[in-house]
């Protein structure tokens, strides 16, 4: 048996944990090499000191001063209950706030004008100034931003006006759909969250 492997049998030995064949080699081995012979009659010397040694108890009450030393788990808000009691209107809140940052910030940074519709051509612009001349049909919706509106002749559909001003009608203004008029971040956030909605429900018209 080579010295190393006898060392590591010692150990196992001295726990009761070396099957009897080992012991037998390993005794063979102890019986011819006077050097592990030594080492092991060291090891069951320091074997049998530590086990002469008296074993201290655990006071009965330490495992409550241990948990009572732990820092006592904070209890959850009572938002994030309700939040978890309630997930689908938590969903549609988070949806609304973050729909009305973006078009609040949209609204912040869009200062240009522009006017849109499907039938521009009839329609004049002086300016930031557009106005439908007398005796003119415009069809279609109209939109004005960030501009004045003047009618003076037909629009054959919805005119909306956002940050603009729209001048009183003419006697021989005709608008056949409705007239909205959008001075503030949050009325054109309503707008458009109707409008995203409307669009999914009827397509794009």
């Amino acid at each position: 048996m080579d010295c190393n492997v006898a060392v590591m049998y010692m150990h196992d030995y001295l726990d009761g944990e070396l099957a009897r064949e080992d012991v037998l080699q390993l005794q063979q081995h102890l019986r011819e090499c006077p050097e592990c012979r030594s080492r092991f009659e060291a090891l069951e010397r320091t074997d049998a000191l530590a086990k002469a040694q008296p074993i201290e108890k655990a006071p009965s009450d330490l495992g409550d001063r241990i948990m009572k030393a732990l820092p006592s788990s904070r209890r959850p808000a009572a938002w994030t209950s309700w939040v978890r009691r309630h997930p689908a209107v938590s969903a549609a809140a988070i949806f609304l706030v973050v729909m009305l940052s973006s078009f609040v910030s949209m609204w912040n940074q869009s200062q240009e004008f522009s006017v849109s519709g499907p039938d521009l051509e009839h329609v004049v612009i002086e300016g930031k100034k557009v106005i439908v001349p007398e005796g003119q049909k415009v069809a279609g919706d109209l939109t004005v931003v960030n501009g004045d509106v003047q009618v003076l002749g037909d629009l054959d559909g919805n005119l909306i006006v956002i940050d603009g001003h729209l001048t009183p009608l003419a006697s021989t203004a005709h608008i056949a759909g409705e007239i909205k008029t959008i001075d503030r971040a949050v009325d054109w956030f309503w707008y458009k969250v109707s409008s995203f909605f409307g669009t999914l429900a009827y397509g794009t018209q």
